[in-house]
């Protein structure tokens, strides 16, 4: 049997932010229960706003870049702040171009939300309007959630939780949804 894929994505553009850092902890567990993952750096990775004139011309080398990951992935995982009590426009933004036609790229994909901010509501604003978006461009949000609140708290200068609780729900997710992508 071969590995599950993961796609896995920061909304965040910071480099070395919180949601960075949280992505991070799950990787290592995907990769950990056998996963090949391929993680998207929004940033790196610069893709334009979305335009449907831009599109109507071909579409840009990110997007096509980006859309052959989403083809390839079986799984996607994210890991997003809450910018206005919302999703980041970068992060929006990429969806919005994978899932163009042709194709429905997220169709059926297993998708695992995840998000940290320093306040005390830990994207609890944010996460409804991406399951509300994922869904609707086909992919199966799964229900479990994690809400990572006080983030500045939360992490040791080296990355990882100074609360085993906390790791142990990054760790939940991502199991089940290892165990969901493989079937």
């Amino acid at each position: 049997m071969s590995a599950p894929r993961i796609l896995a994505i920061a909304g965040s553009l910071r480099t070395g932010g919180f949601n960075q850092k949280l992505l991070a902890l799950g990787v290592e567990k995907a990769r950990a229960l056998g996963a090949d993952v391929d993680v998207v750096d929004l940033k790196t990775l610069n893709v334009p706003l979305y335009d449907g004139d831009v599109e109507a011309q071909g579409l840009p080398p990110s997007v096509v870049a980006l859309r052959e990951r989403v083809a390839k992935a079986q799984g996607i995982l994210i890991s997003s702040p809450e910018y206005n009590s919302s999703i980041p426009g970068g992060l929006k933004n990429a969806i919005d171009w994978a899932s163009r036609a042709p194709g429905r790229l997220f169709q059926g994909k297993w998708t695992a939300i995840m998000g940290a901010s320093p306040g005390n509501f830990g994207t609890a604003r944010m996460q409804p309007h991406l399951r509300q978006v994922m869904s609707s461009v086909g992919a199966l949000v799964l229900p479990t959630q994690v809400h990572l609140a006080r983030a500045a708290e939360a992490f040791t200068p080296e990355g990882r939780f100074k609360d085993d609780a906390r790791q142990q729900e990054v760790e939940a997710l991502v199991t089940e949804l290892v165990q969901r992508v493989k079937g």
